[in-house]
């Protein structure tokens, strides 16, 4: 994959492609994790004397349309904050000269192409600096006009240091000979994570699910789950899944008889009655005996609805005792992200993903487009 430590960009132009699509709520910026991502790259740029442009998607706004409230304004604010350095914003290509060190263009959704990776647009923006960074792990598996088309219409083109890292800990996790490999995998559906799974099974040594996944996963096993989230039409699939790999699934469950419900208790999964939901469960002594054993663990998803106190403790404690583990941990999804934040320090964490459906089909052994045009072979 090629680099920026592959080449000179002292005293040149640079296009940064960054992923600053964070939560915003009336101006306030909610978590600024993505940005801060970034700002390594931009660093190193200032040290070779660069004058960077900043470009970003953010939310989903009509192309061709503008919508105040899917601005980046409050990013180039932030940004500024930051690095203690004054940030140019640009509202359009055209406007582009390099006139201040640092520059952020517009949402790129508000241009007509960007999603359909037009061409025009693709060279508009591959050509406005000397060098194109594309840095935006998170948004590497879309073959658009600023993370792919750009990329190749660039007559210079190079991956960022949060790229580099990103590929560098997923190619540690997903390649390395360090064993036990230990995977995580929660969420609501097989169906979402049903390659995940299959891949993932291939060079895991052992596999925990949480979540609807686990429902589901019980109920191919023969299980009561009562009214639990589950998916039907995938149990055969479950069925092939627990055949071929080491899956671990909970001794004891925590159910009650609505999502909001006040009343909940802790039951072996023999004992799930008719009226109930499973929505936590419960870490036991041969999980924390493969989390405490694991030289790798990779982890995607939470395994109870953690949002609800009631259903928290078995992501808490999951969280806890892989922050707690000597192996190297990866950690990715928006959600898994959200419980570290709430459970644990993320410096417990080997390396957090700032990706989250990107993370999941490298996961699945995909060819991100984005890698592909920067050279990267898996």
């Amino acid at each position: 994959m090629r680099k920026l430590s592959d080449i000179s960009v002292k005293n040149k132009t640079v296009a940064l492609r960054a992923d600053l699509n964070v939560p915003v709520k009336e101006g306030i910026i909610l978590d600024d994790a993505r940005i801060e991502a970034v700002i390594p790259t931009v660093k190193y740029l200032l040290t070779q004397n660069c004058k960077i442009i900043l470009i970003s998607h953010f939310g989903r706004p009509k192309a061709g349309t503008f919508d105040s409230e899917a601005s980046l304004q409050p990013i180039a604010i932030r940004i500024g904050e930051m690095l203690n350095h004054e940030v140019d914003f640009i509202s359009a290509i055209e406007e582009v000269k390099f006139k201040s060190t640092i520059s952020l263009l517009e949402n790129t959704r508000f241009l007509i192409g960007e999603l359909e990776n037009n061409e025009e647009l693709s060279k508009n923006l591959g050509s406005m600096a000397e060098v194109y960074v594309f840095d935006a792990f998170g948004t590497s598996h879309r073959e658009q006009a600023s993370t792919f088309g750009a990329i190749h219409q660039a007559n210079v083109s190079c991956a960022g240091l949060l790229l580099e890292a990103e590929i560098e800990a997923l190619t540690k996790a997903t390649h390395s000979n360090d064993r036990p490999l230990l995977s995580i995998v929660g969420g609501s559906k097989v169906s979402t994570k049903l390659e995940v799974l299959k891949n993932l099974s291939q060079f895991s040594d052992h596999i925990i699910t949480g979540g609807g996944i686990t429902n589901t996963f019980l109920k191919a096993q023969g299980f009561n789950i009562g009214k639990s989230l589950h998916e039907e039409s995938m149990l055969d699939e479950a069925r092939q899944l627990l055949g071929k790999s080491s899956i671990h699934l909970p001794s004891k469950v925590v159910v009650a008889p609505s999502i909001d419900s006040l009343e909940h208790r802790i039951c072996s999964i023999e004992s799930v009655q008719d009226h109930e939901m499973i929505l936590d469960q419960c870490i036991d002594s041969d999980s924390l005996e493969l989390i405490a054993n694991a030289k790798q663990i990779i982890w995607n998803g939470p395994i109870g609805v953690f949002e609800k106190d009631n259903f928290s403790e078995g992501t808490r404690d999951l969280a806890k005792a892989i922050a707690a583990s000597s192996a190297f941990s990866l950690a990715g999804g928006g959600e898994t992200l959200l419980a570290i934040k709430l459970f644990i320090n993320k410096g417990d964490i080997s390396y957090c993903s700032t990706g989250g459906g990107a993370f999941l089909e490298f996961m699945e052994g995909k060819e991100l487009p984005s890698l592909t045009a920067l050279g990267f072979i898996k």
